[in-house]
């Protein structure tokens, strides 16, 4: 199984996805900023980041473009309730593994982790 640092400024958001996650065996270290999820990822290491686009202190494709400097092979699911075009171009062409809608469903996330970890 895998251990996935889940970022999001949101409580209930961030505890749905992680309970999610510990149910079907991964290991869930969680984060609620950017700055967080930055540090969290180094002392860390998870093998996938699943981050939140909006949060207070420091965007989602700001973290991942610094998660990307830190290790470039880094696996970030983006997850954003904006699921413009435009919003997923953006962070895929920052590098990120998967773009999702948020909330997302347990099947959908689990399959994506998988598809990432693989």
């Amino acid at each position: 199984m895998a251990k996935i640092l889940v970022v999001d400024d949101s409580n209930y958001a961030r505890r749905v996805h992680a309970r999610m996650l510990v149910s079907a065996g991964h290991t869930v270290v969680e984060q609620s900023t950017g700055m967080g999820a930055i540090e969290a990822f180094s002392l860390e290491q998870p093998d996938v980041m699943l981050l939140d686009l909006s949060m207070e202190d420091l965007g989602g494709l700001d973290v991942l473009r610094a998660v990307k400097q830190l290790d470039k092979d880094a696996r970030v699911i983006i997850l954003s309730a904006d699921v413009q075009r435009t919003t997923e171009s953006s962070v895929m062409d920052a590098g990120a593994s998967r773009f999702m809608g948020k909330p997302a469903n347990q099947e959908q996330l689990l399959s994506a982790i998988a598809e990432v970890v693989a």
